[in-house]
């Protein structure tokens, strides 16, 4: 098996590749519910030759069934939130180290030491509930930051004003990161004029408001904190790395993490870069789970680390996902 410091080492989009051959070779052989998909699909690890040829588990399965490829005990659930009676996705993590690797590691490649921020947290619909793995990853940024101003927000948005208008206007490094509705929210209540703060928006209106189109939400969310930029972070309960956005809707992946896209009309097909089809990800960070993952949104890649996010499929749940068991 590939050894998770290669994985998190990687530089090149050869090693990228060589990396993932070997994860696939990997949980074909100890993954029984993707090695049941790939038989499927008719598809064996000596057809794969390249990234394009492996088979990307859709992913549905983490709501009907565990996936994993060790039988070592799980030590951590993550779980997705969803309406009442739908099912949630669950992501069985048995080490939970390789995502405080990746998430840590993620960030001081984008942002720098976390040690120079302090970290807003407004994530109410997450903290509402348990099983939140971007709330186990921000508690995490909260803790080696440093800062006692550092923490969580739940429904006191007023001390929030307060607090990062003043750390702001004193010059300090402020990251806020916070649900969509929530920062709507904030900007509603009091019109900042931020030099010093990164807005970092999770995505999502959980039922709280309507729905909006990023560009209309980003311009919101500029207007309202008085910054040139909105920064996002794309990552689900699927996986354990993430994508960041330092504004204009594009992403960039961490080295370990790579977008494809998908045919919408033939799922096996990958489109080239700049064609909108379903996005397929690989995360090697998910060695003990799948690293393969068909998801149900919808984008276009601009480069092999670089992509955006246009929507999500038809016809599906509230988190763009179709039911669907094996």
């Amino acid at each position: 098996m590939v050894a998770m410091d290669t994985i998190f080492n990687i530089q090149t989009q050869a090693e990228f590749e060589k990396a993932s051959l070997e994860v696939f070779k990997f949980q074909f052989e100890n993954n029984q519910i993707y090695r049941s998909f790939c038989d499927l699909l008719y598809t064996h690890p000596s057809d794969v030759k390249c990234i394009a040829d492996i088979p990307f588990l859709p992913i549905q399965f983490f709501k009907s069934h565990a996936v994993l490829s060790t039988t070592d005990p799980v030590q951590q659930l993550f779980t997705s939130s969803g309406t009442t009676g739908a099912l949630t996705s669950k992501h069985q993590v048995t080490d939970i180290k390789i995502y405080e690797e990746s998430f840590r590691r993620a960030f001081i490649h984008f942002y720098g030491a976390i040690e120079d921020y302090v970290v807003l947290a407004l994530l109410p619909s997450y903290l509402e509930r348990e099983g939140s793995s971007l709330i186990y990853m921000v508690e995490d940024l909260i803790q080696q930051s440093h800062y006692q101003e550092s923490g969580f927000y739940l429904h006191n948005l007023f001390e929030l004003k307060d607090v990062l208008t003043a750390l702001d206007t004193e010059g300090r490094k402020v990251l806020l990161i916070g649900v969509s509705f929530a920062l709507l929210d904030l900007v509603e209540l009091h019109q900042f004029h931020l030099k010093n703060t990164i807005i970092m928006e999770t995505g999502g209106m959980k039922g709280r408001r309507k729905e909006l189109v990023r560009e209309e939400l980003h311009d919101q969310l500029k207007h309202g904190f008085g910054v040139s930029s909105i920064h996002s972070e794309y990552g689900m309960t699927e996986l354990l790395s993430q994508a960041y956005s330092n504004g204009n809707g594009v992403f960039e992946c961490p080295s370990w993490m790579q977008i494809l896209t998908r045919d919408t009309e033939d799922a096996l097909t990958i489109l080239p870069h700049y064609k909108t089809g379903g996005i397929n990800v690989i995360d090697l960070a998910n060695i003990n789970s799948c690293a393969f993952i068909a998801t149900q949104d919808l984008g276009k890649t601009l480069t092999n680390n670089r992509f955006e996010i246009i929507g999500r499929f038809d016809n599906s749940d509230i988190r763009g996902c179709n039911l669907m068991v094996l």
